[in-house]
C-alpha cells in the first residue's frame, strides 16, 4: 500500500488556498442530497457536523453521552493557541507553525502544521462571533497567556473553563442546525463497527445505550471524531467513557492506524492517591505560567515546604533550560518530575510528587490578582485534597493525558478507506510526537470549522455513489458480526471483572510504555498483554444481557479492544529504534538525558495495516519531507 498524503505543490504558505481552489465543489442545490454521519460531539466533531449541516448537507450526529454538551473537550482548562500577536512580542502564522513542529520533535507533516497555524486566527474570530467569553485585558481587548514550548503569549482562555466555553459555542450552534431539522442527533449510541460497501465507507453499526438495541445508518461519507485513546492506561485524565472501539474497529475494517506509541504524558497532575482510583485530575498547564516548580535539594527530605528555605529548594525546570524555565513542553516536563522522584526527591505521602508553588506570584501581583485567573482550579485541587493551595505548594505528577497517534489521514483528512474522514485527537496528522499545550483544542475547531467543510465536498464532487441501504448484505454482514462479539463476551461467565483486567492492562502500559520504555521491558509487555488477552476471553464476567442497559457490557467490549490495541502500542514502540517526543527510548538520550532522534532512519510516520486476529500488523511508511524546517536537536535550554 503506497502512502499519498497529498500534500498541494507550492509554496508553504500558498498550499491551503491552492487547494481549496482546486478542490471540486458541490454545488447548493446537490448538498441536500448527501447524507454524512458524524460520530462524536466534541470540539472537532459538534464543530464539524454544525457546519456541515449549515452548508445544507444532512447530518446524522453520535455520541455516547447523554446530551452533546458532555463530550470530553469540555474537561479542556487552559486556553486556545493562535498567532493573533496581540502583545506584539513577535508572534506570526510561522512561528506558530514552527514552534508546533519543533513541539512535535519535527515527527508532524510540514503542510498539515501550516494550514492549523493558518487558520488558527480565523478560530478566534469565530468563537467570538459565537459569544465565547474569552478573557479580555482591562480594556477590553482579549487577553492571553503562555504555554509551554512557547515564547511568546498566544493562549487564548476562559479561566481554568476554555474547553467548556468553546465547547458551548459549538454546541449553541449545533443545536441550531438540530432545530433546524439539518442534524438529527443520536445520543447514547456507540459506534460498533464500520459498514464499507465497495471499499467505501458507507455506515456505522451502533448500539443503542438505553435499551441496548443494535441499530444500522447509511451515509455518503462517515466522519469519527472519537477522541483518544488514553484510557488503554486505565489511569489517565481522560473521562471515564473514554475509549479507542470506533477508532480501532475502523481499522481493522482497513484504516491504518499511524504512531499508536505517541502518548502524551502531561506533568501537571494531581498525584495518585490510592490503589482504587478510577482516573486522575488534571491541574492546567497554564498554571505553570505563574507557578515555580521544585523539590527539596536533599534526597529523603520530608519537612513541610514551608520548614524548606529557599537555599534548600531546586527550582529543577529552571535550573535546567533557563530559555523556558516552567514552560518547556510537556514531554520534557515529566521526564524531569519523574527523574526527581526517581533520586529520591519526591514529596507527599507516596514521594511520587513534586511541588507547584504560587507564593512569589502572589506575593508580586496580590491574591486577586491569581484568583482571578486561577480561582476555579484553585477550588478543584483544594475540593480533591483538602490543601488550600493560596497557603501551601500544589503537589503534582504527570499523567496519561493525550495521544498524538490515531487513524492515518492525507491532508484532506481521509483515512485509507474511502469516505472514512478523521478528525482531531481521533487522527494522527498535526502533532507529531508531542503536543503543545493549548494545540488540542486549537486542532478540533481547525477540522471541524475550517478543513472538513471543504475536503469532503471534494470528495462527494468527485465521487461516484450507488445507492446503498442498510438493507445492503455489508450492513447484514456487518451487524451480525458485531451480534457474535457481543454474544461472546456475554457467554464467557468467569470470575475477573471487566476493571480488573483494565487495571492490570494499564499498569503494563504505565510501566513499560510509559513515560520511558527500553526494549527489554516492551517485549516483556508484549507478552504480559498477550497473556492478558487469552484470560479475558477466557474468565472475563460481564453480567447482565445485551437487550437492555448494560454498563458492564459497554466497557467489555472497550477493554477487549484495549487489550488488542495495547499490543499495537508496543509493537510500534519497539519499532522506532530512537526517542522522541513522548516516545522515550532509554537507548538513545543525549549526554544531558534528552531524546536522540534518528532522522536517518526514522524520520516517518509509521502506519499500521490490520492482517487478522494474533498475526503480526504490517508497517507502511509515510516519510516526511523538511523543506522549510531544518531538522535540529531540540532544545529548549
Amino acid at each position: 500500500m503506497r502512502l499519498d498524503a497529498k500534500i498541494p505543490g507550492g509554496p508553504l504558505t500558498e498550499k491551503w488556498d491552492r487547494h481549496r481552489f482546486e478542490l471540486k465543489l458541490v454545488n447548493p442545490a446537490n448538498k441536500r442530497k448527501y447524507d454524512i454521519i458524524v460520530v462524536g460531539t466534541g470540539l472537532a466533531g459538534g464543530s464539524a457536523a454544525a457546519t456541515l449541516a449549515e452548508l445544507g448537507y444532512n447530518v446524522k450526529n453520535f455520541c455516547i453521552q447523554d446530551s452533546p454538551r458532555r463530550a470530553h473537550s469540555i474537561a479542556a482548562q487552559g486556553g486556545i493557541n493562535a498567532a493573533k500577536n496581540y502583545q506584539n512580542e513577535g508572534d506570526s502564522v510561522w512561528r506558530l507553525f514552527y514552534d508546533t513542529v519543533k513541539g512535535g520533535d519535527f515527527r508532524a507533516r510540514e503542510g498539515n502544521v501550516y494550514r492549523l497555524a493558518q487558520v488558527s486566527n480565523n478560530i478566534i474570530d469565530q468563537c467570538v462571533a459565537q459569544g465565547v467569553p474569552f478573557a479580555r485585558d482591562y480594556g477590553g481587548l482579549l487577553a492571553n497567556r503562555s504555554f509551554g514550548g512557547s515564547q511568546v503569549s498566544r493562549t487564548f482562555y476562559a479561566r481554568g473553563q476554555t474547553g467548556q466555553q468553546l465547547l458551548l459555542g459549538a454546541y449553541s450552534s449545533l443545536s441550531r442546525q438540530i432545530a433546524l431539522g439539518k442534524v438529527k442527533m443520536f445520543p447514547r449510541r456507540e459506534m460498533l463497527d464500520l459498514v464499507v460497501v465497495d471499499g467505501q465507507a458507507r455506515g456505522i453499526v451502533v448500539r443503542n445505550l438505553i435499551t441496548g438495541e443494535t441499530e444500522c445508518h447509511e451515509a455518503h461519507a462517515v466522519v469519527l471524531a472519537t477522541g483518544g485513546y488514553g484510557n488503554v492506561f486505565f489511569l489517565s485524565t481522560n473521562a471515564m467513557g473514554s475509549n479507542v472501539t470506533a477508532a480501532y474497529r475502523a481499522h481493522k475494517r482497513g484504516a491504518l492506524f499511524a504512531n499508536p506509541c505517541f502518548t502524551q504524558i502531561h506533568p501537571t497532575c494531581i498525584p495518585v492517591h490510592g490503589d482504587y482510583q478510577s482516573k486522575l485530575t488534571l491541574m492546567s498547564e497554564s498554571l505553570r505560567n505563574d507557578g515555580r516548580v521544585w523539590v527539596p535539594k536533599k534526597p529523603g527530605d520530608t519537612r513541610p515546604p514551608h520548614e524548606i528555605p529557599e537555599s534548600e529548594r531546586d527550582y529543577y525546570l529552571e535550573r535546567r533550560y533557563p530559555s523556558f524555565g516552567n514552560l518547556v513542553p510537556r514531554d520534557v516536563a515529566s521526564r524531569n518530575a519523574k527523574a526527581q522522584c526517581d533520586e529520591d526527591k519526591g514529596v507527599g505521602d507516596t514521594k511520587l510528587a513534586v511541588y507547584l508553588d504560587f507564593a512569589d506570584a502572589i506575593r508580586r501581583d496580590g491574591k486577586d490578582a491569581i484568583e482571578k485567573k486561577y480561582g476555579n482550579l484553585f477550588q478543584m485541587y483544594e475540593k480533591i485534597t483538602a490543601q488550600d493551595p493560596y497557603e501551601t505548594p500544589m503537589m503534582i505528577y504527570p499523567a496519561v493525558h493525550y495521544t498524538m497517534g490515531g487513524l492515518w489521514v492525507d491532508y484532506n483528512l481521509m483515512s485509507t478507506i474511502p469516505g472514512l474522514f478523521v478528525l482531531g485527537e481521533a487522527n494522527f496528522s498535526d502533532h507529531g510526537a508531542n503536543r503543545l499545550g493549548a494545540s488540542a483544542l486549537m486542532q478540533g475547531l481547525a477540522d471541524g470549522y475550517f478543513v472538513i467543510p471543504y475536503t469532503i465536498g471534494g470528495y462527494l464532487a468527485g465521487t461516484s455513489f450507488s445507492d446503498v441501504t442498510t438493507d445492503h448484505s455489508a450492513f447484514r454482514d456487518t451487524t451480525n458480526e458485531v451480534a457474535e462479539h457481543v454474544e461472546k463476551l456475554l457467554s464467557i461467565k468467569g470470575k475477573r471483572t471487566v476493571d480488573d483486567f483494565h487495571r492490570e492492562l494499564g499498569l503494563t502500559m504505565w510501566d513499560y510504555c510509559g513515560m520511558s520504555r527500553n526494549d527489554e521491558g516492551l517485549e516483556k509487555a508484549r507478552k504480559k498483554i498477550q497473556e492478558l488477552r487469552g484470560e479475558f476471553w477466557e474468565n472475563v464476567l460481564v453480567p447482565g444481557s445485551n437487550n437492555d442497559f448494560n454498563q458492564s457490557l459497554e466497557r467489555a467490549g472497550r477493554v477487549a479492544d484495549f487489550l488488542e490495541f495495547g499490543e499495537l502500542m508496543v509493537i510500534d514502540a519497539l519499532a522506532r529504534k530512537e526517542s522522541c517526543g513522548g516516545h522515550f527510548n532509554e537507548a538513545h538520550q543525549t549526554e544531558e538525558n534528552e531524546a536522540r532522534r534518528d532522522d536517518e532512519n526514522f524520520c516517518h510516520v509509521a502506519a499500521w495495516e490490520y492482517t487478522g486476529d494474533d498475526k503480526e500488523p504490517g508497517l507502511h511508511k509515510e516519510p516526511l519531507v523538511f523543506e522549510n524546517v531544518q531538522l535540529t536537536q531540540r532544545s529548549y535550554k
